[in-house]
């Protein structure tokens, strides 16, 4: 069946359409990556967006289910040159299929590098993506404030028996960022961002991180003094969207990239070594490098292609934050190692505490 993605500013790209018949619409966005869609399209952070692979060929093997990074396909579409269709591994779940099951539609045989231009030259903007090759009556506003997990009446969800004790702050995060926790033997409490202080510090946490998520940092602006303050107590680490707002709870202010970051070949200097190493992003929003002079942070990591912050740290206290996602999934691993610094911290301070 024809299908058809519609772009906000007029332009119009037709394939065959894969699953629910409907209209959807979407932030039009795409992923440079060559695999991963598994994790890419289950990530969290891509919630509500019409995702466009560079990639010619989506679909090879299929889904399987100890690599999503969430209970379902987060984002609202599937846009792709050509779908793979044939048989995958062992265990795994066709594409197709696993998108119908989570009534996401794909749109293939589409011209995705033409698109992937057009995104590049007029920037991110509302798509549409339909069964029927006509325009929506009418174009919804961008989302880019998305609600807090419902959390009433409903406890706190706690995973690992470790001897760390880590409240995993979550802004949805994904599976990966749990699972290097419990790799590293933490007891892992995960919280609603919007917790009392008081219901946090009953739980005697050790240390705190900051989970990615989808949207605009400025969502949770009413929390930031909040969040500032558990930072100020707590050895607290930042992931993406975390990053994001740790840096403006200390004062910073962030900005909208033109077509944001995300793919799973982005090289970062640590500005301290001068390293350069090569990182997974997904993120449309960035810390703003003048509003830093205003705050006691500092620049830990900048990106090689365009000099955008990467990371920050806190000079006087144990607080560190990184744009892009140091678990990978998918991506380079090269920055695991950021979880272990992390973790150390956070056993020196209890140490020290222990003993005051």
């Amino acid at each position: 069946m024809a299908g058809m993605l519609l772009l906000s500013n007029g332009q119009a790209f037709t394939g065959q359409w894969h699953g629910i018949s409907a209209e959807i619409q979407g932030e039009i966005v795409f992923y440079t990556g060559m695999t991963g869609y598994e994790e890419v399209l289950t990530d969290p952070s891509y919630k509500g967006q019409i995702i466009v692979f560079s990639y010619p060929l989506i679909g090879q093997y299929g889904f399987q289910i100890k690599h999503i990074q969430s209970e379902k396909i987060q984002a609202a579409g599937i846009v792709v040159s050509e779908l793979y269709e044939g048989p995958v591994e062992k265990g795994a779940i066709p594409l197709a299929e696993f998108a119908r099951g989570s009534n996401v539609p794909i749109l293939s045989g589409v011209d995705t590098r033409s698109v992937i231009q057009t995104v590049r030259e007029f920037g991110t903007m509302q798509s549409s993506m339909s069964s029927k090759e006509t325009a929506p009556d009418h174009w919804q506003p961008l989302q880019t404030h998305f609600p807090a997990i419902n959390w009433t009446n409903q406890e706190i969800m706690q995973a690992g028996a470790g001897s760390l004790h880590i409240g995993l702050i979550d802004f949805h995060y994904k599976s990966s960022i749990l699972t290097e926790l419990l790799k590293h033997n933490c007891k892992v409490s995960i919280l609603p961002p919007t917790i009392s202080t008081e219901a946090l510090d009953n739980l005697q946490l050790d240390g705190l991180l900051f989970s990615n998520g989808p949207g605009d940092p400025a969502a949770f602006k009413h929390s930031f003094s909040v969040y500032r303050d558990w930072a100020e107590r707590y050895p607290s680490f930042g992931i993406c969207l975390g990053h994001q707002v740790l840096a403006s709870a200390f004062g910073a202010k962030t900005a909208k990239l033109s077509y944001g970051h995300r793919g799973a070949n982005h090289p970062v200097m640590n500005v301290k070594t001068g390293h350069v190493s090569m990182s997974s992003q997904n993120h449309s929003y960035v810390v703003e490098e003048k509003s830093i002079e205003q705050t006691p942070l500092a620049v830990l990591y900048t990106n090689v292609n365009d000099g955008s912050i990467e990371g920050l740290y806190h000079p006087s206290l144990s607080v560190t934050t990184v744009q892009f996602h140091p678990e990978a999934a998918p991506g380079p691993a090269e920055h695991l190692e950021l979880f272990s610094k992390f973790l150390s911290t956070v056993q020196q301070k209890k140490k020290v505490k222990i003993h005051a």
